[in-house]
């Protein structure tokens, strides 16, 4: 029995060509989008809600912090002179609470549906993991893991909910890389928000590091398999940005190596939002900074004004995933693949009959 190809993985998968960063975007492309947000009350989340809704959308914002949530919807309403943004006090941790964001959100949303939901709700405290506490007792007490709960717990709600309500969306079409950004207004979009932690192991803060590692792990899978409901996934990882998540501690030991800015996530995100033809990909953002690139593909820093240099702070991991895996993947699957093709359709035949007894309670 032959095994499928790569070739036959990469052809079955919905995802937009590698993303050229020299093409501009239209942020107005955002006009009249209905918007979620969780954690959307400070730092790039504010950020996301201020443009988007200058641009035209309407956003509905979901946080713990009803202080800041309430006075950010007032502050934009005024500012663009539109009912455009709307508060919603929502614990991520909470089911319960998420479902109420989702339905006030669809009561909110001017033609009764969902174009685009943001998964943005995350935090960062000091890790427990490491540090069980008081180490003469007979036994730790069982830890809060708080930053697992709404940094992955929250984020699979919110997806799960995310696709229950975006192919309900009236208007919306399938997504498809040859839409008409700009003409087509109503979407189904999942934005999925990770980290640099998702692609890099972060020593001090392991808790933090699984659940953005989790994180990138539902998106490389939603992106195979969301386009049979219409949904496009992307994803964001930022890099450690100058808001006040970055605690006094992370400063020190970050001092000299500069930050990422608030504005490089907005436009990151915005063109994900804007852009319909996107499908399955991702973004990290780290420091503006200029370089130049070899003719193996290989990025270089240089000084500012280098010929055939160009600033960036955005760039894309994961592009070539289907074509270009990990050494260790490529060579397992290619081993699965060899085991497929030695046993062939008696193999495949025996496989099927244990399965079937198995479901039926024959086989133990």
């Amino acid at each position: 029995m032959a095994s499928p190809t790569a070739q036959g993985l990469v052809a079955a998968i919905r995802q937009s060509p590698p993303i050229d960063l020299t093409i501009p975007y239209d942020a107005a492309w955002v006009k009249d989008k209905v918007i979620l947000i969780t954690g959307g009350a400070s730092g790039f989340g504010a950020g996301f809600v201020r443009h988007w809704a200058k641009n035209g959308a309407t956003v509905i914002v979901g946080d713990v912090n009803v202080g800041k949530g309430d006075a950010l919807a007032r502050e934009v309403q005024k500012e663009t002179g539109r009912k455009s943004v709307h508060f919603v006090h929502c614990d991520v941790t909470d089911w319960q609470s998420q479902v109420n964001l989702f339905k006030e959100a669809v009561k909110l949303s001017p033609h009764g549906g969902l174009d685009t939901v943001v998964a943005n709700a995350g935090i960062a405290q000091p890790d427990i993991v490491q540090n069980p506490g008081d180490m003469s007792v007979a036994e730790p007490p069982k830890p809060k893991f708080k930053i697992n709960e709404v940094n992955w717990t929250g984020v699979l709600y919110t997806t799960h909910l995310a696709f229950y309500w975006l192919p309900k969306n009236p208007g919306s079409k399938d997504c498809s890389i040859n839409s008409e950004p700009g003409k087509q207004s109503r979407d189904r979009h999942l934005l999925l928000l990770g980290s640099l932690a998702s692609l890099a192991p972060i020593a001090v803060q392991p808790q933090y590091g699984a659940a953005k590692h989790a994180v990138l792990g539902l998106f490389r899978s939603l992106r195979m398999s969301s386009h049979l409901k219409g949904v496009r996934v992307n994803l964001i990882c930022p890099y450690f940005i100058d808001t006040n998540m970055v605690t006094p501690g992370a400063r020190v030991l970050l001092a000299g190596g500069g930050l990422g800015k608030v504005e490089d996530v907005v436009d990151a995100g915005t063109r994900f939002v804007a852009d319909s033809r996107i499908l399955g990909r991702s973004l990290v953002i780290g420091p503006k900074v200029h370089v130049t690139q070899d003719e193996e593909g290989q990025w270089h820093y240089v000084e500012e004004g280098t010929e055939g240099s160009r600033e960036t702070a955005l760039w894309e991991p994961c592009a070539d995933d289907w074509e270009d895996t990990e050494a260790f993947n490529r060579g397992f699957v290619k081993i699965l693949h060899a085991v497929q093709t030695a046993r062939g359709w008696t193999g495949w035949a025996v496989d099927m009959v244990k399965a079937v007894g198995n479901a039926l309670g024959l086989v133990r």
